[in-house]
């Protein structure tokens, strides 16, 4: 398992899941379009990443191409479970009320989640 990205690493990830594999530049290009960032933090957080497994770096051309080593889902998961024993005591009932109490949920994503229990209680176990 990988260890849980940090915030700044997360949008790095964003970035990557999003556009496919990029550069360096691609990447600082439209993260420092959301908050003011030296090319060289980029760089530097890619490069802790790709020590860390988050990443991997193709170094066959001139510019370095970095792409995300797991999927959004898979990382997303990692980091549901991962609040779910830390801030739920693996309650997945006290983790949903928490995430409805935080925010109002539209019809659609209650519907959605209606949806998803549903399937949840079909499958076999």
């Amino acid at each position: 398992m990988l260890p849980r990205p940090t915030d700044a690493e997360l949008e790095i990830l964003t970035v990557l899941w999003s556009r496919g594999p990029s550069t360096v530049r691609d990447i600082h290009d439209i993260t420092s379009k959301r908050k003011p960032t030296q090319y060289t933090t980029i760089l530097k957080l890619l490069q802790i990443m790709s020590e860390k497994g988050l990443v991997r770096r193709d170094e066959k051309q001139r510019s370095h191409i970095y792409e995300a080593a797991c999927s959004r889902e898979s990382t997303q998961t990692q980091l549901a479970g991962d609040l779910l024993e830390r801030a739920f005591q693996g309650s997945a009932a006290l983790l949903m009320q928490g995430a409805l109490s935080a925010r109002r949920a539209s019809k659609s994503d209650l519907a959605e989640l209606r949806r998803l229990l549903d399937d949840y209680e079909r499958k076999p176990r």
